[in-house]
């Protein structure tokens, strides 16, 4: 009895989605001995999604926010990983040759998975849910708790200042109120220690 042709498609996707764990990210790890890689970052996320589940709006498909956490960051295979704060310009760039990844790698899987994987992804990058709206929170929070215990981690390696920390604030706070209040008392104690620079004037 032969494979089917969809199981061996969704194999090549698994062995695919391993190059993830090759793309490394800006973020210092907690202990601050090595940049985090995008694999490691989703896992960091799903987890955060089990254990923060409380403070998701009441009624959020948590099955779809952990969905959406493992599949968001795929697309750095081929388009890699641009710092968070990097300019308006790059950005452009990278939102393109992310989307032509998503084209390529969720096309590996068999249909309708294949469509239905790419409208999750397309769901957390267009913030049009509650689910979509507390993942996008979750992967804001998380570089920020990170570079809080690395005592400034990338925000002092390049000159990150509060203003252009705040908006992340909001789309946290847009996601989660709680977790959004969290983050706020988090940045002005990172500000009044030093770790994160005050506003540029």
């Amino acid at each position: 009895m032969g494979i089917p042709e969809s199981l061996e498609s969704q194999i090549r996707f698994v062995l695919e989605a391993d190059r993830l764990k090759t793309i490394t990210r800006q973020t210092m790890i907690a202990g601050g001995s090595r940049r985090e890689n995008s694999a490691e970052h989703s896992w960091h996320l799903a987890l955060m999604a089990v254990v923060l589940a409380e403070h998701a709006p009441p009624g959020t498909d948590l099955g779809r926010v952990g969905a959406m956490l493992l599949l968001h960051d795929l697309v750095e295979i081929d388009a890699g990983d641009l710092f968070l704060y990097a300019d308006a310009a790059a950005q452009a760039r990278q939102e393109e040759a992310e989307r032509a990844a998503a084209e390529r790698i969720f096309a590996i899987l068999p249909e309708p998975q294949a469509s239905e994987l790419r409208a999750l992804w397309e769901e957390f990058e267009e913030r049009r849910t509650p689910e979509a709206r507390f993942a996008r929170a979750l992967d804001r929070l998380q570089p920020m708790l990170l570079n809080l215990q690395t005592r400034g981690g990338t925000w002092r390696e390049h000159g990150v200042t509060l203003d252009q920390v705040l908006p992340k604030l909001d789309l946290i706070e847009d996601g989660s109120p709680s977790l959004g209040g969290y983050a706020r008392t988090m940045i002005a104690t990172a500000v009044e220690r030093g770790i994160l620079a005050p506003a540029a004037t």
